[in-house]
């Protein structure tokens, strides 16, 4: 029965070269995931900033409402859903890359769950922090690069690991494009 299983295992596994699509699975989820990453980053650290900067001073208020819409939006559909609504209805019309709306649709998803933890990471410095950056003579910009930036992001550290390892594990879905 052993030798039955370990002569079909390679008959259809090695012999018939299926390996090469877990491999190229694979490939695409490290590439969706690398550049979906960087999007995320950058647009949740956008996010971040409108967000608490309206929390902080009352500024950006249209920013703000804006952002609170795509957060509840975002953070409140499944990915896989986001998925199939880039593909088929915003680009449904278009000959566009499937890898491509991959790594927008994740990019996107990964930005409001990146904007909430750097938004946490930057009300959890203390008043304090602002107030003695206010007495060195910085401004509001001024402080939050150089004194609260930092301690923020030593706090999310950890959660944003967590982020970038769930977001790995979603890319894996993303490999049925392949197969459309």
């Amino acid at each position: 029965m052993l030798q039955t299983l370990q002569d079909k295992f390679y008959e259809n596994f090695i012999d018939g070269k299926r390996w090469e699509y877990i491999l190229d699975g694979l490939g695409g989820t490290l590439e969706v995931t690398f550049f979906a990453v960087i999007i995320g980053i950058v647009l949740g650290f956008l996010i971040a900033i409108v967000r608490s900067t309206y929390d902080k001073t009352g500024k950006l208020k249209i920013l703000n409402v804006l952002c609170k819409v795509y957060l509840t939006v975002i953070r409140g559909t499944p990915v896989v859903v986001q998925l199939l609504i880039i593909y088929f209805v915003i680009f449904g019309s278009s000959d566009i890359s499937k890898v491509l709306v991959a790594i927008m649709a994740f990019g996107l998803n990964s930005g409001a769950y990146v904007a909430e933890i750097f938004r946490s990471g930057i009300m959890s410095v203390d008043n304090g922090q602002f107030e003695a950056g206010r007495s060195l003579g910085f401004n509001y910009v001024q402080t939050m690069i150089h004194i609260i930036m930092p301690q923020a992001f030593k706090n999310v550290l950890p959660a944003l690991g967590n982020e970038f390892i769930v977001l790995l594990k979603e890319t894996s879905v993303s490999g049925f494009w392949q197969v459309l």
